[in-house]
């Protein structure tokens, strides 16, 4: 396919890269120039503005929040304007249901095809091409970007023809992989305090009862306080537990659990810590126990 890509932090420059090998026509974008560089070399073109990705078939954005994607999207010039008839813009940004509500209604007013498939998966994932894609839009939208989901993941999960399920799907495991880093967090401080090793602790556990791939991850992690390099930034987090929330609060679901996580972010980026991984609300029980 003939497709412009938006978005190159490490996850959308890993992606896209991806795409360019499996041999797709690629056009890359990002607000802050310098990054498409390592693309180019594989075979992509950089663009200079918006309208030179919009010429194709499909866009896929891969952007931090939503202040940038509905720039990007909605904003004077942006793909809205650009993006021809027909045309499929592929957001796999995790953004708020109602931003996805409201891109689904500005590009149908377009005659523009529009479709969610935020992602699940660390940096390292996105480079293998190991992603699980969660796809919600109209089927045959989803028929046709087919290759381009498996070109980046290893397994797509369609969850209906409302693009914002597909957002609520992603917000939703995010508050669950949070609310796993603190519950790793308050445990290893607990053990660790005793004098038992973490690292030990964390591979008992990841070795019978939860013997999962978020457990061993971010268990490690935090029995080592190893928060960067950020794969995933805490300021990251903190926005996507308020878009749960915020997603909770229309539907009237009590998220007790989900104003702790708020809670416990925002005491990490008052205390500076938002170059850190968001799991490194993990370290703040220790903090609270007084533990090194």
């Amino acid at each position: 396919m003939k497709l412009g890509f938006i978005g190159l932090g490490r996850m959308g420059a890993a992606m896209a890269s991806n795409l360019v090998k499996a041999g797709h026509d690629v056009s890359v974008f990002n607000r802050s120039p310098g990054r498409g560089a390592p693309l180019v070399e594989l075979g992509a073109r950089e663009a200079t503005n918006l309208a030179e990705v919009c010429g194709g078939d499909a866009v896929i954005t891969m952007l931090a929040d939503d202040d940038a994607a509905s720039d990007i999207a909605l904003g004077p010039g942006g793909l809205i304007a650009h993006l021809g008839k027909g045309a499929i813009h592929l957001s796999m940004s995790t953004i708020s249901i109602a931003l996805s509500k409201r891109l689904a209604l500005a590009h149908a007013k377009a005659g523009q095809r529009y479709a969610a498939a935020p992602v699940f998966g660390r940096p390292d994932m996105a480079a293998a091409a190991k992603l699980f894609i969660v796809t919600a839009g109209d089927p045959a939208t989803l028929e046709e970007c087919q290759p381009l989901f498996r070109a980046m993941g290893q397994k797509t999960f369609p969850i209906g023809t409302e693009p914002s399920a597909a957002n609520l799907v992603k917000l939703s495991g995010n508050f669950l992989l949070a609310s796993a880093i603190e519950a790793l967090g308050e445990a290893v401080a607990l053990i660790g305090k005793a004098g038992i090793d973490k690292r030990a602790y964390v591979e008992i556990l990841t070795s019978t009862v939860f013997n999962a791939p978020a457990y061993k991850i971010y268990g490690g992690l935090i029995a080592q306080s190893k928060f960067e390099p950020a794969a995933f930034a805490a300021p990251l987090g903190y926005k996507d537990i308020r878009l749960a929330l915020t997603a909770a609060e229309s539907l009237r679901v009590p998220m007790p659990l989900g104003s702790l996580l708020h809670d416990r972010f925002l005491r990490l980026l008052a205390q500076g810590g938002d170059h850190l991984d968001w799991s490194a609300i993990g370290g703040l029980a220790a903090e609270d126990a007084g533990a090194t």
